[in-house]
């Protein structure tokens, strides 16, 4: 479907409008159409799992706007534009995206947009919808950059506050970060963690933040000072080459330290860059979504759904999940924004006003997110935080744990 809105927005529409204005009844003839903003990367970090997370978050607009938006009269177009993960490529498409589309809303992709675009949207009152956990530097009121999940240091001081729980004893449980100063997104990851650990010395025991290239060679020697420290954990919230380079430098060593994932680097992408699911035996991911595992969930119906009557070709997996939740809850605030304002002269404003509105519920989502309530003072949900998290089981991926309370952070 990605290949489709590359085509060409302007003749799509174009060839739609004469298609409507002699073929379709009435009703149709009085579809609204509104346009959303895709930000993509198919050729940077995120290149080997965008195909996958781009076509996922497209099948939804398809099926809302074959259900729903059919209902209200109401049809969103959508376009990718490629930043290439990119702050500075970002910045620089934005003036022609905004020209051409006129969108309602963005679909985001990661730290570089938000980086890029945090000063821009609310003078352009465009509100910009992600699939990933927050970030820090993001973390103030007023937003118009919205997550569905807390911040990446919330979700792991989730994940090793319940590690701690499963271990037992009373003794801080010690971690070391693995991360990368070439985006301030990743940057944050360590920041916030330190801050747990300073906050909370009697549960987290911070050894070591080791920030290296986005695409390393080799960090033998590195992992050789994590295994010494005693840690029970490493956390890596940036990419597979992280986790792929971490992996290799922990079996150099012969240390059996679990790594624990978030979701656009998780379980399978991590694992198809090692040569496999079985490398990741033992290890984790966690985050405030749905774990894409083999249960019989709500979630996973939806999906089934989306594979049988929209053509989804994606697999069954954490980067799947993660686009369509961030596909499904924005169309769910599009559409409280038209209940309540009419389908007729819909405005990004008036799309960023219907997340406050009323709680976006876990039903509306399918069960890919818990129930979400917005307010002006964060970019994210401040009540109720959980993550859920999965592992590798037998070479297969489980869930090990649902709905893991979230430890409170102070802003950093």
């Amino acid at each position: 479907m990605t290949y489709l809105s590359k085509s060409g927005l302007g003749g799509l529409l174009a060839a739609g409008t004469l298609a409507l204005a002699t073929a379709l009844p009435m009703k149709a003839q009085a579809e609204t159409t509104y346009n959303l903003a895709l930000l993509s990367d198919f050729s940077g970090p995120y290149a080997d799992i965008m195909p996958i997370l781009a076509s996922s978050r497209e099948v939804v607009f398809d099926w809302w706007n074959a259900t729903s938006g059919k209902e209200l009269g109401v049809k969103l177009n959508y376009k990718n534009y490629e930043t290439r993960y990119d702050a500075a490529q970002v910045a620089s498409l934005w003036p022609g995206i905004k020209s051409e589309l006129a969108p309602i809303a963005v679909v985001g992709l990661g730290g570089p947009d938000v980086a890029a675009l945090s000063e821009r949207l609310p003078e352009d009152k465009i509100p910009m919808f992600m699939a990933t956990a927050a970030y820090g530097f993001a973390w103030q009121p007023d937003s118009w950059i919205f997550n569905p999940r807390p911040t990446y240091s919330h979700e792991a001081a989730g994940f090793l506050a319940w590690m701690r729980e499963q271990r037992g004893g009373d003794e801080p449980i010690k971690f070391a970060v693995l991360s990368s100063e070439a985006s301030p997104a990743y940057v944050d990851m360590g920041k916030g963690l330190e801050v747990y650990a300073e906050e909370h010395p009697e549960a987290a025991d911070l050894v070591e933040v080791i920030y290296t290239d986005v695409q390393p060679t080799d960090l033998t020697a590195q992992m050789r000072r994590v295994a010494r420290s005693g840690a029970e954990a490493v956390i890596i919230q940036t990419n597979t080459s992280i986790v792929v380079a971490a992996k290799r430098g922990l079996q150099a060593n012969g240390a059996d330290i679990p790594i624990m994932m978030s979701s656009h680097n998780g379980l399978p992408a991590s694992g198809k860059a090692l040569g496999g699911l079985a490398q990741l035996e033992g290890d984790f991911e966690a985050y405030g979504m749905v774990i894409a595992a083999d249960e019989d969930t709500e979630a996973r119906q939806f999906y089934q759904t989306l594979v049988s009557d929209y053509g989804l070709k994606a697999p069954w997996n954490v980067v799947t999940a993660m686009g369509i939740s961030q596909a499904i809850y924005t169309v769910a605030v599009i559409e409280h924004a038209i209940e309540e304002n009419g389908a007729e002269g819909l405005t990004g404003e008036l799309v960023r006003e219907a997340l406050f509105a009323k709680p976006i519920t876990s039903e509306e989502t399918h069960g890919f997110l818990p129930s979400l309530t917005f307010t002006p003072e964060a970019p994210f949900p401040l009540k109720g935080l959980k993550v859920n998290v999965g592992t590798v089981k037998d070479g297969k991926i489980t869930i090990a744990a649902t709905g893991v309370d979230v430890p409170d952070l102070s802003k950093w």
